[in-house]
């Protein structure tokens, strides 16, 4: 029962909820570590589930020492499950009704410093200038528009590997980014990301295969990149800074968040740049703004 169950609900999160295929795979692990642990326990299969066992469930896992946003994850996903298992006539109740997350630590997020990302930028460009080989050359232009946009547009790795040539507006200066389910957001980017674009895609056909298709951007090769080919490149990047944190591409989302929020920009329009669903995700951008200011009033006011 229990394998059928999960491979409907699987299906229906994919084709009627449009949730992305990252968000199913990690619905579908929770549901998995769940069936685990019933079988460990003897509690029985899905359809014997009570609210007593699921708080067990996370109780274990708190004992085991799983991170708080693990748990509060796969009590979503169990509610989840559950809901649309009754709702479909599937199970005869919902046991995880009463079922509530762990609260998560809001931690705020390392950042980068405006000058570690201009000096970052600045590196990879004049490493592009001094390449005189042309595949070398083009693969260095291509690393330092990946960069420029990540930066400028805030924009998440898998939206940057599927951005193809058509998604560049430069008259508009802004990029049509296709985000989590699947809903286009437009974002604005500046001249900056917008000739080191133009330098790129001047030289993308001695790299780019006939299987990347209209991909914007491709990896060494020809085939659209994959994101373990920007989160290395990221990662190297702020390695050639000094005292820059080692950050991934999501680390120049919050750098770009932060930024723009100590620049002025309000909340609300953050919030549409980044594709968040609710302005309380955005809302932790502001924490790390503050955080900065009460660092740089202490360090630097005299009577602080």
């Amino acid at each position: 029962m229990g394998a059928d169950l999960i491979e409907a609900w699987v299906r229906h999160l994919g084709a009627e909820r449009n949730m992305s295929a990252n968000t199913v795979r990690a619905y579908a692990g929770d549901l998995a570590h769940l069936v685990d642990y019933l079988d460990r326990t003897g509690s029985g299969e899905l359809g014997d589930v009570d609210l007593r066992t699921l708080r067990r469930w996370l109780a274990g896992m708190h004992a085991a020492g799983a991170e708080r946003a693990t748990m509060q994850r796969r009590a979503a996903a169990a509610r989840v499950f559950f809901a649309w298992a009754h709702s479909t006539g599937r199970l005869a109740a919902d046991p995880a009704t009463g079922l509530r997350s762990p609260r998560v630590d809001r931690r705020l997020p390392a950042t980068v410093e405006v000058d570690q990302a201009r000096q970052m930028l600045e590196a990879l460009a004049d490493r592009a200038g001094a390449e005189t080989d042309p595949v070398l050359r083009a693969r260095a232009l291509r690393d330092v528009a990946i960069v420029e946009v990540l930066y400028a547009g805030g924009v998440r790795v898998g939206e940057l590997c599927g951005l193809d040539a058509a998604s560049v507006d430069a008259e508009r200066q802004v990029l049509r980014v296709r985000g989590k389910g699947d809903k286009d957001r437009t974002v604005p980017v500046g001249d900056p990301a917008l000739r080191a674009l133009e330098a790129w895609r001047s030289v993308r056909d001695l790299i780019a295969a006939p299987q990347a298709g209209e991909a914007l951007f491709v990896g060494d090769r020809g085939a659209r990149i994959d994101p373990r080919v920007v989160r290395r490149l990221v990662h190297r990047a702020l390695a050639s800074v000094p005292d820059a944190p080692d950050l991934g591409p999501h680390g120049l989302r919050h750098a770009m968040a932060t930024h723009l929020l100590e620049g002025g920009a309000d909340l609300r329009s953050v919030q549409e740049i980044l594709g968040h669903a609710s302005l309380a995700t955005t809302q932790i951008y502001t924490h790390v703004s503050a955080e900065r200011l009460r660092t740089a009033y202490q360090q630097a006011h005299p009577r602080a």
